[in-house]
Parts: C-alpha cells; sequence; structure tokens
C-alpha cells in the first residue's frame, strides 16, 4: 500500500483523534507522515487547514487520510464540504448513534477537560501525578496508606513510567520501591511496605535486557553486568513468591498492557476517565 500523509484534527488537543487514528492505521503496512492540527476553534482556523489538506492532496496526487474529532458543527461542516482528503469523522459516527440510542443530546463538549478550573477530575489527576513524584524510587514514606497502587521491582524494571501512566492515565496515586541487595540479604520485604501488601504489584524482566538497559545508564559497571542482573532479578522474584506478591516481567511488554494488567489485579476503588 502506498504511502499516504494522515491528518488528526481536533478543536481540542488532538489527543483522542491521533489515539484512535494510529489505532487504525496500525492495522495496515504503510509508514504515513503524520500531520497534527490541534485547537481547530475558529472558521478561519477550519479553511487554513483545509487549504493545507488541499495542498497536500494536489502535491502529492493522493487523497490524505484526515482523522477529526470535531464538535462544532459549523467548523466540521467546513471541512467535510471542501477538503480533498478522506475523512473520518470519529465523533459523527458514534455520537450520533449514541444520541439516537440514549435519547440524550450530547453536550458538544470540546476536550476531556472543558474547564480545568471546575474539573474535579482534572485536579484529582494532577494531585496523582505529583503523589506519584513525590513516592518514586522509594523517596518518601510518608502517606504510603493513600496508595492505589504499590509497584516493586529492582531498578530498571519499569516501575517509575508505569507509576506515572497510572497517574496520567487514570488518577491512580502510585507509589514505587526498588528492591535493592540489602533487602534481599533480609529476605523479606521492606518494612515500610509490609503493612501494604495488598496493594502491592511487583515487575521483573528479563536479566540480558535488564543489562542492557543499565548499560546506557552506567556502561561497564558492577550494576549493569550481566552477572549482577542475573542475581538481583532472580533474588527479587523469589522474594515475590515468598511474600505472595502478583507480578509480571516488563521485558517484552508495553506499559499500556503493564497498567492494564495492574487494573485487572488490583482493581483499585478509585479510577479517573
Amino acid at each position: 500500500m502506498p504511502n499516504r500523509t494522515v491528518f488528526f484534527i481536533s478543536d481540542g488537543t488532538g489527543i483522542t483523534a491521533e489515539t484512535f487514528g494510529n489505532a487504525i492505521l496500525a492495522q495496515f503496512e504503510m509508514s504515513p507522515r503524520h500531520v497534527r492540527l490541534p485547537f481547530i476553534d475558529t472558521v478561519d482556523k477550519a479553511h487554513q487547514a483545509v487549504r493545507q489538506i488541499n495542498h497536500t492532496a494536489e502535491t502529492e496526487g493522493k487523497k490524505p487520510i484526515v482523522f477529526t474529532t470535531l464538535v462544532n458543527m459549523e467548523i466540521l461542516k467546513i471541512i467535510q464540504d471542501t477538503c480533498q482528503g478522506m475523512l473520518l469523522d470519529m465523533f459523527g459516527t458514534f455520537v450520533r448513534p449514541l444520541e439516537l440510542e440514549l435519547e440524550i443530546k450530547s453536550n458538544h463538549r470540546i476536550g476531556r477537560f472543558s474547564d480545568v478550573s471546575k474539573s474535579q477530575a482534572y485536579h484529582d489527576r494532577i494531585e496523582a501525578i505529583n503523589f506519584s513524584l513525590a513516592h518514586d524510587d522509594g523517596q518518601s514514606n510518608r502517606d504510603l496508606e493513600q496508595s492505589d497502587v504499590i509497584l516493586v521491582g529492582v531498578s530498571r524494571s519499569g516501575k517509575t513510567p508505569t507509576s506515572l501512566y497510572l497517574a496520567m492515565q487514570y488518577g491512580l496515586k502510585a507509589s514505587n520501591y526498588p528492591l535493592i541487595p540489602e533487602d534481599f540479604e533480609r529476605q523479606h520485604l521492606p518494612p515500610a511496605l509490609v503493612p501494604h501488601r495488598s496493594k502491592i504489584f511487583g515487575l521483573t524482566i528479563n536479566p540480558e535486557r535488564l543489562s542492557e538497559i543499565r548499560n546506557e545508564r552506567r556502561p561497564n559497571s558492577r550494576y549493569a553486568s550481566l552477572e549482577n542482573c542475573r542475581m538481583e532479578v532472580a533474588e527479587a522474584e523469589a522474594m515475590m513468591r515468598r511474600s505472595s506478591i502478583r507480578w509480571l516481567s516488563t521485558t517484552t511488554k508495553s506499559i499500556e498492557e503493564i497498567a492494564t494488567t495492574i487494573l485487572q489485579e488490583i482493581r483499585p476503588e478509585r479510577l479517573v476517565y
């Protein structure tokens, strides 16, 4: 299939259009050129977007693919009537049939948080991000009881990015603790974590992959040596088994897959969408 230019147009950030559009495009063997056009929230901006799309169509001799999540009907009509691309109106595909089925008119809200100053969900999300940053890598034992989930594992096994993803995407207060040689010598979890065992989830990783990651950070160190990585991973997995902690290997999994597994296992009471 020939490659194309793909436009993602939104009157908000465009994150929804791009995420959904990329999920669809992933089904095809192609390497499209991505063009993001966020905040298309005026008639003038809509006409500018159309000119860019049409210029691309004329230059490349192929219809650009245009994913939109436009809420403003006047702006959407300009795109629909005048652009020379293949238009995929995602909100129109799903919102209008839902209005008919639910017999409720959509509020046509732009973006996830139309007014952040009045959105409790948005403030909860920011609070979760700040909490997760403050409790990254065992920096603080304070308020651990407020954690929705506590991730444990050896250094560089994926705890920090997973914690931040859970905070940013779901508003969860995620703490994480590295398992270190002192813990292996004691052969039990850090004492601060023991009262919160039900919230703990373990991450492990293939030692060879761990050594590669650590060598990027501290090359030719004992910390990054394959022998040390094998020892740490084996000890960490043994500790998690002894403590009956649920865990998974992050070696071949994306952050999204890791987070989804954690949510299925921990089932926190509070989720923000």
